[in-house]
């Protein structure tokens, strides 16, 4: 145990408390349609935003003190210890992390895996004795100057070796610690000018690299799923895995549709000029749903704040479509999220989390009784009952020249019928 919590209790239900240190939503024992809360959310703390960011941002520097702060393995431990005081006071089940924020990086190659498989020896003694378990592993193939042209879409050759090597590390380590996932994030893996790109190229690059991945995977026996998370511009101007039918396009192209899944952030689908239920519902219809990343952006803000989820509409909708896709197999709820950095506190990132995870359950809470009381569905179903007709499907089975015989022999007419938006959206809010 480490003393940063020092006073912060462990965090149980009681929505009559008059502290803020507890659950008024989140009961984990709750039974939904047919599993316990818990079950269905799968919550995960986001190791680099909880404990690796410094507090910074575009115009400002460092505003944490951490004890943990520093580049020696002794303050990585000092991390890791804090980090499962955390997830203890929490009750959270899982984490995620990338290799850079739980080891300081090396002079070599060598040296920096050695370090990773150091730490993560400890974690897997820190995980037995407290039962968290580990959603995904990843590697950061960003932060390092070397990638600032990218890690698998890089010019240089060499560079695409590091990163190769060090993913097979990262696979590595999320295997031995019973990993869920392994999420490969191309934060890198764009342009800032075509006049000095070779798109086609670094395409050709970028889809070989998942292939070594999923191959490497499958070799050494990892169960768990292989997720991409889609990335609009930010830093650069265009990414290759922009949105979720981005990258399920570069899947198909590379014969990786049925071997690698998304991991969707609300705040990256926003920035796509998307709403991260409409992420969620195509990666469900392209059968390529995995996981998610709930955090929000600031809608005054034009890049990606990583705020902590607090709209309880905005979430209900999203768990919607987590619901019915059949909800999260070996996904979850990573809070890829980081304190404002005016927030300095130990208390601030547990109730960060602690908000987080009510506002997550009042969503889950209101999706599920949506779902369950079908009605929203029976209007989905209704406005497309002549598709379910013996004439509808010959439609789709027939030909234009066929089609337009049919229509001059009937003379068809057909009239618009309302969608009804309104009323629907006036029904989805009675269960919010």
């Amino acid at each position: 145990m480490t003393d940063f919590f020092d006073g912060i209790p462990a965090i149980t239900y009681d929505p009559d408390a008059t502290h803020d240190f507890t659950y008024r939503s989140y009961n984990p024992d709750e039974m939904l349609m047919g599993k316990t809360m818990a079950e269905h959310l799968r919550f995960a703390v986001a190791y680099w935003h909880s404990f690796a960011w410094e507090g910074g941002d575009p115009f400002g520097g460092q505003t944490f003190e951490r004890p943990w702060f520093g580049d020696t393995m002794d303050h990585a431990k000092i991390k890791a210890d804090t980090a499962f005081d955390m997830f203890k006071i929490l009750g959270q089940p899982y984490f995620c992390f990338h290799d850079a924020d739980v080891r300081p990086e090396g002079d070599t190659f060598a040296e920096s895996t050695a370090r990773l498989h150091e730490i993560t020896d400890y974690f897997g003694e820190k995980m037995e004795q407290t039962g968290t378990k580990l959603l995904w592993g990843t590697a950061n193939l960003f932060s390092n100057r070397r990638y600032m042209s990218g890690a698998a879409t890089n010019p240089d050759p060499d560079v695409f070796a590091y990163s190769a090597a060090t993913v097979k590390e990262c696979i590595d380590v999320t295997h031995k610690l019973g990993g869920e996932n392994y999420v490969l994030w191309g934060g890198r893996e764009g342009y800032e000018t075509l006049l000095n790109t070779d798109m086609k190229r670094e395409r050709q690059q970028a889809g070989r690299f998942l292939q070594m991945a999923v191959e490497y995977a499958h070799k050494i026996g990892f169960k768990g799923s292989i997720l991409i998370e889609p990335k609009p511009q930010e830093p650069t101007k265009h990414q290759y895995d922009y949105d979720v039918a981005t990258v399920y396009g570069f899947l198909k192209d590379f014969g990786l549709e049925n071997e690698v899944k998304v991991n969707i952030e609300q705040g990256h689908a926003i920035l796509a000029g998307h709403s991260f239920e409409h992420e969620l519902a195509l990666a469900s219809a392209l059968g390529i749903f995995g996981s998610i990343d709930m955090n929000r952006n600031d809608y005054q803000s034009g890049w990606d704040t990583d705020q902590f989820p607090n709209s309880v509409p905005e979430v209900a909708l999203a768990y919607y479509e987590v619901l019915k896709a059949g909800g999260f197999t070996t996904g979850g709820t990573n809070f890829d999220a980081k304190l404002r950095r005016q927030s300095l506190d130990a208390q601030d990132l547990i109730l960060a989390h602690v908000g987080a995870m009510d506002v997550c359950a009042r969503g889950l809470k209101a999706a599920a009784a949506m779902l369950e009381d079908g009605k929203l569905e029976d209007a989905r179903e209704a406005r497309y009952a002549g598709w379910g007709s013996a004439r509808g499907q010959g439609l789709l089975n027939s030909d234009l020249e066929t089609i337009n015989a049919q229509v001059k022999a009937d003379a068809l007419n057909p009239q618009p019928a309302s969608g009804r938006q309104e009323a629907l959206e006036n029904l989805a809010n009675r269960y919010l």
